[in-house]
Order: structure tokens, then C-alpha cells, then sequence
């Protein structure tokens, strides 16, 4: 089946650029052009990957982007924010809020296409990812099944709710306790050649998995920073009841 993209941009021209773009390589497109609706039709057509706006009428990009995140989805979709503005703090922002890939206006439209096809292919790669169960003391990480529950004292076994990128940052670390990881080798085994941008990203997603695993993101006792080089997980302590 073809990826179905939806393109949620306010200005026409731009929007059928895009997708004349995206249909001439193959993929279904659907465009919105303003917020409302694109929150309905994200849950009426699941999209494997969202082209979406920074500067829109009514809801901004951002908050369209926070929501969809916040939405109970078959599908997680990638999001490429598109923004006309090009300073790292909207950048940062931006994927703070969960967008995947970050795209300034002018683009080429080959970078674009190059970029939806990168984030596309890395659904291939967990797809393709090997049957592998990993266990520690309060997690097990199910790669075929892929789910993710957290084991805590006296409680039944909770399963996560991660996105695609959650996931495999988990089991990236539950398969490799204690490991030391840079930010560039997260980077690599998470996007491998197919990364572009800045490798906050990375802090990022960290900051988001820790608010679904760990009893108190401030103070996290699984996933931890290491000075100067990045993060490891630990699941060591007994947590009290």
C-alpha cells in the first residue's frame, strides 16, 4: 500500500506544491489547511507521516503538533514541521512538542521528498527489527509483540504507551543496561544515515520517556545523564511500594 500523507498548510500554493511533489513519487496525499480540521482528519485517515505547517491560523503548528501526540492513534505518525522561521530556539521547540524532522522554508523540494523518505523508511527498520525480549527488574521490552510494561511493587504489570521513537529509545537502552551512550550514538542507532538536524533531538525524546517511566522525571533513577557524554539506564533499586 502507498503511504498516505497529510499535508496541513494554509497557503495553497505551497500545499499543492507539496503534494503534486509527493504524488509524483508515489505517495497518497490529503490536505488541510487549517488546525480544526486537520485534528479530525488525522483520526479518520491515520497517516503514516504529517507535513505540517509551523505558522497556521488559529491553532499554530505547535499546538496542532502537542495534540496530535496526545491523540490515541493506530498509527503514530511522523511529523516534518515546516516553518518559515529558522532560529534554533523554534527549533528545539519544535520537536519538543514531538515533531520528528524540521524543515525551513525555502526547501528544495528534493531535500523534502529526501526527508519523507527517510523518516518513512525508518518504520521499515522497526518492522524489520529482530524477535527479542529484554527484561530488567521493573521492565520487560517485547520487540515482536512491540510493548513495552513496567513491573511495579504490589501493582499489576502496566503497559507503556510509547511512540515508535520511545520504543526503540527504550529498548535501545534495556538491551545495553549500564552502557554509556553519546547522543551520536543514539543518534545512529535510532535514525542512522537518515538523521538530519540537531542532535538535541536526542534530549528530547529522553525527557519524553522519562515522564512515562520514571516515578519522578526530575530525580530519574532509570535513565541517567552522564556528564559529558550522555545517558545510560539503570534498573538496579528496589522501589518501595
Amino acid at each position: 500500500m502507498k503511504p498516505t500523507i497529510l499535508i496541513i498548510e494554509d497557503e495553497r500554493e505551497i500545499a499543492q506544491l507539496v503534494q503534486n511533489m509527493l504524488e509524483t513519487e508515489g505517495f497518497t496525499c490529503q490536505w488541510c489547511r487549517d488546525g480544526a480540521d486537520a485534528l479530525r482528519v488525522v483520526q479518520v485517515i491515520q497517516p503514516d507521516l504529517i507535513v505540517l505547517d509551523l505558522m497556521l491560523p488559529g491553532l499554530d503548528g505547535l499546538e496542532i503538533c502537542t495534540r496530535i501526540r496526545q491523540q490515541s492513534l493506530a498509527k503514530d505518525p511522523y511529523i516534518l514541521m515546516l516553518t518559515a522561521k529558522a532560529e534554533e530556539l523554534d527549533r528545539i521547540v519544535g520537536l519538543s512538542t514531538g515533531a520528528d524532522d524540521y524543515l525551513s522554508k525555502p526547501f528544495s523540494p528534493r531535500e523534502l521528498v529526501a526527508r519523507v523518505r527517510a523518516l518513512l523508511r525508518r518504520s521499515l527498520r522497526h518492522e524489520q527489527a529482530p524477535s527479542l525480549t529484554h527484561r530488567t527488574l521493573h521492565f520487560t521490552v517485547d520487540s515482536d509483540r512491540h510493548t513495552a510494561q513496567r513491573h511495579l511493587p504490589d501493582h499489576d504489570p502496566e503497559t507503556l504507551d510509547l511512540t515508535a521513537l520511545e520504543f526503540k529509545l527504550l529498548q535501545t537502552f534495556i538491551s545495553h543496561p549500564s552502557r554509556a551512550w553519546s547522543r551520536a550514538q543514539l543518534i545512529d542507532n535510532l535514525w542512522g544515515d537518515d538523521f538530519f538536524g540537531d542532535d538535541r533531538v536526542v534530549d528530547t525524546q529522553v525527557a519524553r520517556l522519562r515522564k512515562k517511566i520514571e516515578p519522578n522525571p526530575a530525580q530519574p533513577i532509570f535513565i541517567k545523564t552522564v556528564q559529558g557524554i550522555g545517558y545510560k539506564f539503570e534498573d538496579t533499586a528496589q522501589l518501595p511500594s
